[in-house]
C-alpha cells in the first residue's frame, strides 16, 4: 500500500496538527512518509521536524520516534522528496521514502521495514550477549578481587593483584567500544552536525568513566579512581533497554502485521466454465470468484450465487458469522465458513476494506496527540540543559570536595557525579510515552472494529461528554421493514394479506413498497399472479388488478374516495402510527382485507449500547428529520429522554444542531453515516462514522467503526480514554523520572558509598524508564478481552 496518498482530510488534519498555514490559492499538498534512521531519543524527533520545516515548501511535519516515521507535508511545485531527505541527513539522520514492498520469507509476506527490524534485533541480541559475557565477569572481579581503602573520606577499591587492572581494563574497554559503538557512533555523528542527542550523554559518561579508570591504571596516584565496572554496565544495562525496549515496540505493531497477513495471495477465478487460480494482484474489478468453505475472501465483492455464513471477527471484532446469501456483500480477508459462494469481484487493491483499515492504523500510529507537544519541547531543550547541569555538578563537587578531601577524590567525586547525570537524565521515556500508545492502541482497536485516525482525534474523543446519534443507519437499521400485519377478518389469514400486497407493490420503486415485497420473499411467498393495469396515485398509494381482481393499496383517504370504511382497524392502527409505524391499508373487491405496518426497525443491540453510553456519563441525544411524535416514540424504545430528541431537522441543519449543544457548553461528538451528516461530523468536537455508512461520512470522521451498531461507539470511547490515561501515565513517568532522580544523582557524594555506584544505577534506572513506559503501554492490548 503506498502511503504516499491524496486523502486531503487526512492530510489536512496532520498539517493542521503541525501549526502549518496554507494559502487559500495555494495548490493542494502531497503527503509523503519516510522512513527514519539513527534517532535515539525525542530530541532527535523534535530536531528533524526542525530541520523539515525550515525546506521551503514544507507546510507540515509530524516526526514519530516509535514508529521511526515521519510525515511531511509539501508542495511539490516547490520540493521534492529528495530535498527532504537531504534535510534530514543534513540533521545527522538517515531516511529514504517509506514504500512498503513484499518480500517473501518462508512462505509469508513480509515488507522490507519488518525484515530489516527483525534483522537488527537478532545483531542487538548478538551484542548484548557478549556485553553480558564481559560484564558479569567484571563485576565478580571487582566484588571479589578489589580491597576497600578509605581516601580523603571517600572509600575507593584498589587491585589486589598487580595484573589485575590490566584484565579488567581489557574487557572493560572491550564492551565500552563494541556493546558501546552504537551509542558512541550516533555521538559523534551529532556532534558533527552540531546537535546533541541521548547518545551523547550515554557515550559521555561512559567515556568519562573509562577514561578515569585507565588513568589510575598507569598513573600511580590516581589508583584509587579505578571503576571499570560503571562503563561497562552502564553501556550493557542501557543497550539491554534498547533492546528490550526494540522488542516491545516489534509486539506493539504486530497488529498491522496481523492484518497485512490476513489476505490470500491465491483466488479461483471463474472464466469460461474453467476455474483458473491466480494471484489477487492480477484480478480486477467484475471478475467472478470462486470461495470455498474454509477459505478467506480474496477481496471485497457481493454474493451471486450459493448461501453461507462469513467469520468477520478479523476486520469488525463480531463474534458471530454473519449470514451470506445472493447480493450481500462480502469483505476482503473474513473467512467463508459453511457453503461454496461465487462473488462478483468490486474492490481491489487499496479500495478495499482491509487495506483502508490497515492505512488509517499506520496514519494513527505516525500521528501525535496535543497532549504530547509538551514533551517535544522540554525534550527539545533537555540534553542541552543535562550537559550543562552535569558540567556544573562536576564543577561544584570538585570545588566542594577539594576544601576537605584530596584533589584526586576531588576529581573522582565530580566525574562520578558528573557520569551519573549524563546517564540518567536521557529522555528517552519523554518520546515513547505518546507514540507506544497510540501504537498499540490504535492496533487493538482495528482487531476491534474501530478506527482512530489520529492522536488528535483520540484527545477529542477521551473529551466528550455529549453524543448526538443520527437516528436512520445509526440507531435503526435505515431501511423500512414490515412489523406488523392486521387483518380485517379474523377468519383470514397474515399470509394471504402480505402475498396479495406484495403482488400488487411488485412493480413500485417505492421504499415501502419494496419492503414488503421483501417481507414475502423472506417468508417464501408465491409472487407469480399476473398482475395488470398498475398505477401510482401520488401521495396516497395504487391500485392494480391482481389475477383479475381489482386492489387498493395506499392511506385510509385513497380507501375513502373509492367508498370502503374502516370501522374495525382504526384503534390498532392509530397505536401503530404513534409507536412511529407507517401503516398502509390493503382493498380487494371494494372490501378491506387488512393492513400491513413498516418501519425502520431499530438494531437489535441500540438500546443496550445507550444505556451502556448513559452509564459511562454522557448524555445521548437523538436527532431525525422525523416528525416529534414518531421521534418521542422511537426513542421511548431506546432509552432517550424526552427533552434530548431533535426532531424535524432537516439534513441541511444537523450541524447547526450541533452547534447549538456547543455554544451552551458541551463538548460533543457526533455519530451518523450518510451523506448528510458529513457536515455535523465535520462540526462536532469529535465525529464518529458508522462502518456500514458512506465513504464522505467515514472520511469527515475522527473514528470510522467498521461494525454497523452502537455497541462499537461505547467501545471506542471506552478504548479512546483507556488510551489518554494510559499516555498521561507514561508521561507522568517520564517527567517524574527526571524530576526525581537528577538531583538525587546530584546530592549523591551526601552518602559516599552511593557516589560509587551512582552511574551504574542510573544507567539501570535510565533502561528501566524506557522499557516500562513501553510495557505499560503494550497492557492496551488486553482492552475488550
Amino acid at each position: 500500500m503506498n502511503t504516499t496518498h491524496d486523502t486531503m482530510q487526512i492530510s489536512t488534519e496532520k498539517f493542521e496538527a503541525t501549526g502549518g498555514q496554507r494559502s487559500e490559492h495555494q495548490a493542494p499538498a502531497t503527503e509523503v512518509t519516510l522512513a527514519l534512521t539513527g534517532m535515539s531519543c525525542a530530541s532527535c524527533a523534535a530536531r528533524i521536524e526542525r530541520n523539515l520545516k525550515k525546506v521551503p515548501g514544507v507546510e507540515g511535519a509530524a516526526v514519530n520516534l516509535a514508529t521511526e516515521r515521519g510525515v511531511v507535508i509539501y508542495q511539490p511545485q516547490q520540493v521534492d522528496v529528495a530535498a527532504l531527505i537531504g534535510a534530514v541527513e543534513k540533521a545527522g539522520y538517515g531516511a529514504r521514502e517509506f514504500v512498503p514492498e513484499p518480500v517473501a520469507e518462508n512462505g509469508t509476506e513480509a515488507d522490507v521495514d519488518t525484515l530489516q527490524r527483525r534483522k537488527d534485533l537478532r545483531r542487538k541480541q548478538i551484542i548484548l550477549l557478549v556485553g553480558i559475557a564481559l560484564t558479569l565477569p567484571l563485576m565478580v572481579m571487582m566484588i571479589f578481587f578489589m580491597r576497600p581503602v578509605t581516601m580523603g573520606g571517600l572509600t575507593t577499591l584498589m587491585p589486589l593483584y598487580a595484573w589485575e587492572p590490566y584484565v579488567l581494563l581489557a574487557m572493560s574497554l572491550t564492551v565500552w567500544s563494541v556493546v558501546g559503538w552504537t551509542f558512541h557512533r550516533s555521538a559523534i555523528n551529532a556532534l558533527r552536525h552540531g546537535t546533541v542527542n541521548m547518545d551523547v550523554l550515554v557515550s559521555m559518561g561512559s567515556t568519562v568513566a573509562i577514561a578515569s579508570s585507565v588513568a589510575a591504571t598507569f598513573v600511580p596516584a590516581l589508583q584509587g579512581n579505578m571503576y571499570y565496572d560503571t562503563p561497562a554496565m552502564i553501556v550493557t544495562l542501557i543497550f539491554l533497554g534498547k533492546y528490550l525496549e526494540a522488542r516491545a515496540k516489534g509486539r506493539a505493531s504486530e497488529a498491522i502485521k496481523k492484518l497485512l497477513g490476513l489476505q490470500p495471495r491465491i483466488a479461483h477465478m471463474l472464466r469460461g466454465g474453467q476455474i483458473i487460480d491466480l494471484p489477487v494482484d492480477q484480478i480486477t474489478v467484475g471478475d467472478t470468484l470462486l470461495v470455498r468453505p474454509g477459505e478467506r475472501v480474496p477481496l471485497d465483492g457481493r454474493v451471486l450465487e450459493g448461501t453461507s455464513a462469513a467469520d468477520e471477527s478479523m476486520l469488525t471484532g463480531e463474534s458471530l458469522p454473519v449470514e451470506k446469501k445472493p447480493g450481500d456483500t462480502l469483505l476482503g480477508a473474513t473467512v467463508n465458513t459453511t457453503g461454496l459462494l461465487h462473488m462478483r469481484v468490486e474492490k481491489i487493491g487499496s479500495e478495499t476494506m482491509l487495506a483502508q483499515i490497515v492505512r488509517l492504523v499506520e496514519q494513527a500510529q505516525g500521528s501525535k496527540a496535543p497532549v504530547q507537544r509538551l514533551a517535544d519541547q522540554i525534550s527539545s531543550i533537555f540534553v542541552p540543559a543535562v550537559l550543562a547541569i552535569a558540567a556544573l555538578s562536576f564543577i561544584g563537587w570538585y570545588l566542594v570536595t577539594s576544601v576537605w578531601g584530596t584533589p584526586a577524590n576531588a576529581l573522582t567525586i565530580g566525574l562520578l557525579v558528573a557520569t551519573a547525570v549524563l546517564v540518567v537524565a536521557c529522555p528517552c521515556a519523554m518520546g515513547l510515552a505518546t507514540p507506544v500508545a497510540l501504537m498499540v492502541g490504535s492496533g487493538r482497536g482495528a482487531e476491534l472494529g474501530i478506527l482512530i485516525k489520529n492522536g488528535e482525534s483520540l484527545q477529542r474523543i477521551s473529551q466528550v461528554n455529549t453524543l448526538v446519534l443520527d437516528k436512520t443507519g445509526t440507531i435503526t437499521r435505515g431501511k423500512p421493514e414490515v412489523t406488523d400485519l392486521l387483518l380485517a377478518d379474523a377468519s383470514g389469514a397474515p399470509d394471504d394479506l402480505l402475498r396479495l400486497a406484495a403482488l400488487a407493490e411488485q412493480g413500485s420503486e417505492h421504499p415501502l413498497g419494496q419492503a414488503i415485497v421483501q417481507a414475502a420473499r423472506e417468508r417464501g411467498l408465491d409472487l407469480s399472479a399476473l398482475v395488470t393495469n398498475t398505477q401510482a396515485i401520488p401521495g396516497k398509494g395504487l391500485q392494480a388488478s391482481v389475477a383479475g381482481k381489482p386492489v387498493l393499496i395506499g392511506t385510509q383517504a385513497l380507501l375513502h374516495a373509492h367508498g370502503i370504511t374502516n370501522d374495525t382497524l382504526g384503534p390498532q392502527i392509530a397505536e401503530l402510527e404513534a409507536q412511529g409505524k407507517t401503516v398502509t391499508l390493503v382493498a380487494s373487491e371494494s372490501k378491506l382485507i387488512g393492513a400491513v405496518a413498516v418501519a425502520d426497525t431499530i438494531k437489535p443491540t441500540s438500546a443496550q449500547a445507550i444505556n451502556q453510553l448513559q452509564r459511562l456519563g454522557l448524555e445521548v441525544w437523538m436527532l431525525t428529520g422525523d416528525n416529534q411524535r414518531t421521534a418521542q416514540a422511537m426513542a421511548r424504545q431506546v432509552g432517550i429522554a424526552p427533552e434530548r430528541v431533535l426532531a424535524q431537522v432537516l439534513p441541511a441543519d444537523k450541524a447547526q444542531q450541533v452547534e447549538r449543544l456547543q455554544k451552551s457548553g458541551k463538548v460533543v461528538a457526533m455519530v451518523g453515516d450518510g451523506i448528510n451528516d458529513a457536515p455535523a461530523l465535520t462540526q462536532a468536537d469529535a465525529g464518529i462514522a458508522m462502518g456500514t455508512g458512506t465513504d464522505i461520512a467515514i472520511e469527515a470522521a475522527d473514528i470510522a467503526l467498521v461494525k454497523g451498531n452502537l455497541e462499537s461507539v461505547a467501545t471506542a470511547i471506552l478504548l479512546s480514554k483507556r488510551m489518554m490515561r494510559m499516555i498521561k501515565q507514561n508521561l507522568a513517568w517520564a517527567f517524574g523520572y527526571n524530576i526525581v532522580l537528577i538531583p538525587l544523582v546530584i546530592l549523591s557524594p551526601l552518602l559516599a558509598v552511593l557516589t560509587i555506584y551512582a552511574p551504574v544505577l542510573a544507567a539501570a534506572a535510565m533502561a528501566f524508564s524506557s522499557v516500562t513506559v513501553v510495557l505499560n503501554a503494550l497492557r492496551l492490548r488486553r482492552f475488550g478481552r
